[in-house]
This record gives C-alpha cells, sequence and structure tokens, in this order.
C-alpha cells in the first residue's frame, strides 16, 4: 500500500504541536510519511535533534519525520497539508504548493482569520479545502521546542463548500488517533467567525491602547471602541449568510471575563515590539476588506486600523 503523505508546514506553537503529535503517532507507521517544513534555526535544530514538545499529555520526547525541508516548493505531492504559518505569509506558502496537491489533497489552514479559507482558495483552485479554527495554549519554548499547557489541542472543521462529497474521514480520523481533540462537522463557519469577533475586537483595541484584556473589558470607552467593531463584524458574518448567536456580543465580553485580567493580546505584543511582521490586516483588514465587497460601514473598525497604523510610523 503507497503510504500517505503528510506534510505540516510551521513549527511554531500550533503546527509544532499538531505536527508533533502526527509524527509520534506515525513513527514506524508504514501507513503515513511526514514531512515537515521549517524555517533556518528551526529547520537546523529539528533535522539534527528532532522535534520536541513539553507536554503534561506525554513525556517530552524528540520525534524526527521522515523528511524535513526548509521551503515548502521542497515537499512531496501530499494527501494532506497542514498550513501552520503566520497570516502574512500565507499567500506565499500557497503559492509554494501549487504544484503538490492534487484533487485528491486535503489542506487544513491551522490559522486564526475570517478569511483564510477565501484566501487559499483564491489561489488554490484544486484539492478539498477545510474551513477551521484552532484553539491550542502552545508556543515556541525555543528552536525545535514547543512548549503545551492547559487542555488538549482542538481543531473545529467543517465540509469543503466547493467539495462537500470529498472522502476525508481518513484525515480526520489520524488527527483523532493522534491525540487531537477534533470536531468534524457540516458547517463550522459560524465557529470561526465567532471566535473571529472575539480575537479581532481584543486585539486591536489592546493593541490600540496597549490595555489588557481586563482593562478593555472594564473601562467604559475601550469596552464601547471594542463593541462597535463586533457589531461591524456581526453585520457582515449575517450579509454572509453566516448565523452568529444573536447575542454574540454580550457572549464575546463573557469570554473575556475568562482571561487573567491582565492577558495581554498576540496583536497587543506585537504591535507594541514594534513588530513589523503582525497580524494588523488578519484583524482588521478583513473586515475592512470584506465591508467594501458586501457594502457595509466598517468606520469603526477603519478608525482604529488607521490609528494603529499612525502608532508604528511613529515607532520609526
Amino acid at each position: 500500500m503507497t503510504p500517505k503523505q503528510i506534510t505540516i508546514i510551521g513549527l511554531g506553537g500550533v503546527g509544532g504541536y499538531f505536527g508533533y503529535k502526527i509524527a509520534a503517532y506515525s513513527k514506524d507507521n508504514p501507513a503515513y510519511q511526514i514531512t515537515f517544513v521549517a524555517r533556518s534555526e528551526t529547520f537546523k535544530v529539528v533535522k539534527q535533534q528532532g522535534l520536541r514538545l513539553i507536554s503534561p499529555e506525554h513525556p517530552a520526547l524528540e520525534v524526527k519525520p521522515d523528511h524535513i525541508f526548509e521551503s515548502a516548493e521542497e515537499i512531496p505531492q501530499s494527501d494532506l497539508i497542514l498550513i501552520c504559518v503566520k497570516e502574512y505569509d500565507l499567500e506565499k506558502v500557497c503559492q509554494a504548493i501549487i504544484s503538490k496537491v492534487t484533487a485528491e489533497t486535503i489542506i487544513i489552514a491551522l490559522m486564526n482569520g475570517a478569511d483564510i479559507y477565501d484566501r487559499v482558495r483564491k489561489i488554490i483552485r484544486v484539492a478539498t479545502l477545510l474551513p477551521s479554527c484552532v484553539y491550542v495554549a502552545s508556543h515556541i519554548k525555543e528552536k525545535g521546542i514547543v512548549e503545551h499547557k492547559g487542555n488538549t489541542g482542538k481543531i473545529i472543521a467543517g465540509k469543503d463548500p466547493e467539495n462537500t462529497d470529498s472522502d476525508v474521514n481518513w484525515a480526520i480520523d489520524l488527527l483523532k488517533n493522534s491525540g487531537a481533540d477534533i470536531t468534524f462537522k457540516e458547517d463550522c463557519f459560524a465557529d470561526i467567525w465567532t471566535k473571529f469577533t472575539f480575537i479581532s475586537s481584543f486585539g486591536l483595541v489592546t493593541a490600540r491602547y496597549n490595555q489588557s484584556i481586563g482593562e478593555v473589558r472594564e473601562a467604559p470607552m475601550l469596552k464601547e471602541r471594542a463593541a462597535a467593531i463586533m457589531e461591524e463584524i456581526k453585520l457582515i458574518a449575517s450579509k454572509k449568510h453566516i448565523e452568529l448567536p444573536k447575542d454574540i456580543i454580550a457572549r464575546t465580553f463573557d469570554k473575556a471575563e475568562t482571561f487573567p485580567y491582565t492577558t495581554p493580546t498576540s496583536l497587543q505584543l506585537d504591535i507594541n515590539a514594534d513588530k513589523k511582521e503582525n497580524e494588523l490586516e488578519l484583524f482588521a483588514g478583513a473586515v475592512i476588506n470584506y465591508g467594501k465587497v458586501l457594502g457595509i460601514k466598517t468606520d469603526q473598525t477603519l478608525k482604529i486600523y488607521d490609528e494603529i497604523k499612525e502608532l508604528l510610523k511613529q515607532q520609526v
């Protein structure tokens, strides 16, 4: 039997966590061949020593894939590809793997964002692309070592709207058998947009004012700005026929209460560390662009987007 070719692109907190689990499960299993793609120092460390996952779920042992490459262009033709890169690298990765996918390939982009499916589909017209959102408390501890805390990494995935009859059960089973908590449903866009409502609104406001999630939740002006962004996202989702809960704004603030008061967001940390590569476009650009296409005003998102861009200019 020809082994299934499984490729994980990106070994950060998300790719390192799920990539490790898949490689560990598939070790000495002839049914699968595992390929990692990692950059620079991570590539060197994992190639020489293997990838280690520090987690309460199992001992922190190293695993090595069957193949590891520094560029996505080098991967073999694959049956399953997990794209686990930062959003600003998404289009570049998709362009690199076009020749490595077929009509039978399954792609899961394990990335935050409401527009990820649309962005991948614009470039890769063949293959089955499963919309998804991911929850995992993991981060790079050092090159080649990922640390995981909290609950088992969770994936919510749905059928590809353009390939609803594709056989994806084997890929879902592989993820489950590797130890991932994965839920597969007919339509997961409501899950994606529910998460996006939180990460976009709180990400933008915390980044603009360099205030924690708790401070945004309690300060009237900051809370008002976050709620205004949520309202614009809600309108866009409705126009796209994505059914969010009617009380999505209240639920989003309730979710914020589950975080420690002083918790920062990743966008806040990146913007205030003057990182040129950040997820501002993912959180604000997607709302603004969808608003233009759908004829929905996104004045509040556009205003805070411009303010954050101005902050970045001042840091130069």
